[in-house]
């Protein structure tokens, strides 16, 4: 995938991955989404 990401700061324990400002996958509870599962979120939205 050729990407650019960008990190930015949040409320602690959060984390959302967005694409073009739209949320793609987000923690949903204490566990975080696996790497496959964010790389299969932003492949979905890039896909479409």
């Amino acid at each position: 995938m050729d990407v650019e990401a960008e990190l930015k700061p949040g409320p602690s324990g959060s984390y959302e991955v967005a694409v073009d400002g739209k949320v793609v996958i987000r923690k949903a509870s204490l566990a975080f989404p696996t790497d496959q599962e964010v790389v299969d979120a932003v492949a979905r939205v890039l896909d479409a």
